[in-house]
């Protein structure tokens, strides 16, 4: 929202020289081109903080109400707790009916196709409530809308929607509503360019149990698969002091847990030119602020240096759940996705992190199907599976993603082999996940208590520092506090207990 720095570097301009607005007809048009995202130049990035509302703004949404969709990762949800933020700045109230909202905005993930098509399932069914309400503003944004072919496709199939804005332009929400409230026209916001970090926007959290804290944003590793690298930019890490001032805050309200957040969150720091401060020494600084626990997520293994792993195994609130994405066991598959390191690399650091934490609770993301994947290669990650035994895996199917650099590989696997590939795949992860889980049969294990059972209103539900899913019947007072469970029934996805003691932490 400041005006202190100019944006037009990033971005054309939608009016004509005498003023008039042009209608827009392709993503060019509104001067968002996907090339420009992949191109990593050295402009400065500064740290902005968020201005102040302005108060004809303020009060937009007074008497008016937002529905908030959330598809996707951790990242999205903590983008819309922002989003929620300045809304409520503005006056909005909040309410989860689609049809009825005064303003509706899809905070998009471009991760996987099938989420594409369940955000264009949400915009045809508006269609006919948006004629019948036309005052009611729909917004796309996330990082759907940073994928030209997207916005292209918004353009000229979904011309009922009022809005769409980028991952990048957040900040400028009060001005983007204004406009759309006020035009004839789509108002389109996309910078191909990542811009500035800006700090101190409003947030609205629920719960006040657990907290994302996003520490740096973007990915440089390029994985031929991933879109990532273009829908959120170059990797720009905040300032250790902002951070450390957040999670502050965070425990002085209350919370009782952290998740530290990056789309690569331990490439933290190394764009800091300033100053010799990594990943290991925030987690370090972090772990003596009294918060009982903290997380983060995603890591690449690429990324995980000695120093961490010497910080994660000191224990104390850092916990020793670690997801750690291998996608492939095959080093020449994991070649072709531009990973960064062989299997023989990633069994390393392993053997490196069990040793060094022999708690630790291991967890990965798989992908099956990649181009030009042999069965004898995938049977490289089955046998990786086996080798490192992690405690549960995200398994998915390979599908292309529009501008990547494996949409030009041919995706010569058929989709029956993908399928299949998948539920051998599963079988074992699901085997593997049980034996761990009855490991724990009889153990007494400490668990964070978040609510009542989705299923059971009887039953409570928590996790363990491990983040397994935990259920027991207890008194409701339990919610928001740690407890010790026995395990009693061990499961595939989740334990069942009884509650033995409550938890001083």
């Amino acid at each position: 929202m400041s005006d202190k720095k100019d944006y037009g570097q990033y971005f054309q301009s939608t009016y004509e020289p005498d003023g008039n607005r042009k209608r827009p007809k392709t993503a060019e048009d509104v001067g968002y081109s996907q090339q420009e995202g992949k191109r990593r130049g050295k402009e400065e990035v500064m740290v902005v903080n968020f201005d102040p509302i302005p108060d004809e703004l303020k009060c937009l949404g007074r008497e008016r109400t937002y529905c908030i969709v959330t598809f996707g990762c951790q990242m999205n949800e903590h983008d819309s707790e922002t989003i929620a933020g300045i809304l409520e700045d503005m006056g909005y109230t909040a309410t989860t009916n689609e049809r009825e909202a005064d303003v509706v905005l899809y905070n998009t993930c471009a991760i996987r196709e099938n989420a594409e098509d369940r955000v264009f399932g949400h915009l045809g069914a508006l269609k006919a409530v948006k004629l019948e309400r036309p005052d009611m503003i729909l917004g796309v944004c996330g990082c759907m809308s940073q994928d030209e072919s997207v916005v292209n496709r918004i353009l000229t199939t979904y011309q009922h929607v009022d809005l769409i804005f980028g991952t990048h332009n957040i900040h400028r929400l009060p001005i983007l509503l204004r406009d759309a409230y006020y035009s004839k026209e789509m108002v389109v916001e996309v910078w191909a360019k990542e811009g500035d970090v800006i700090e101190n926007m409003p947030k609205i959290r629920e719960g006040g149990l657990k907290a994302w804290v996003n520490i740096i944003y973007g990915c440089d590793k390029f994985c031929t698969y991933c879109i990532v690298p273009y829908t959120r930019g170059k990797e720009r890490s905040r300032l250790p002091e902002d951070v450390i001032a957040e999670v502050r805050e965070l425990a002085r309200q209350g919370y009782q847990e952290i998740t530290l957040l990056g789309q690569n969150v331990n490439a933290y720091g190394k764009d800091l030119e300033d100053r010799d401060y990594l990943f290991g020494d925030l987690m370090d600084d972090i772990s003596k602020i009294d918060i009982p626990r903290i997380r983060f997520t995603t890591s690449h293994p690429r990324d995980f240096d000695d120093h961490l792993v010497e910080v994660l195994a000191k224990g104390g609130n850092l916990v020793e759940h670690i997801h750690l994405p291998v996608q492939s066991g095959n080093t020449e598959v994991l070649r072709k996705m531009s990973r960064k390191y062989s299997r023989e690399e990633y069994l390393e650091l392993v053997d490196k992190i069990k040793r060094a934490i022999p708690n630790a609770v291991l967890t990965t993301d798989i992908i099956v199907g990649f181009p030009g994947e042999t069965e004898e290669q995938f049977q490289d990650t089955l046998s990786l599976m086996e080798e490192v035994r992690y405690d549960s895996a995200y398994t998915f199917i390979y599908s292309p993603r529009h501008g990547t650099p494996a949409e030009g590989m041919e995706d010569d696997i058929p989709e029956e082999v993908k399928k299949e590939r998948l539920q051998r795949l599963m079988s074992v992860v699901n085997r593997i996940s049980r034996e761990k889980n009855e490991a724990l049969r009889g153990e007494i294990v400490e668990v964070l208590v978040e609510g009542e059972s989705k299923n059971n209103p009887d039953v409570l539900s928590g996790r363990t520092r491990g983040n397994k899913l935990v259920h027991f019947v207890g008194p409701k007072d339990c919610i928001g506090k740690f407890v010790h469970v026995k395990i009693t029934e061990p499961q595939t996805w989740a334990l069942k207990g009884e509650l033995m003691t409550r938890v001083e932490v």
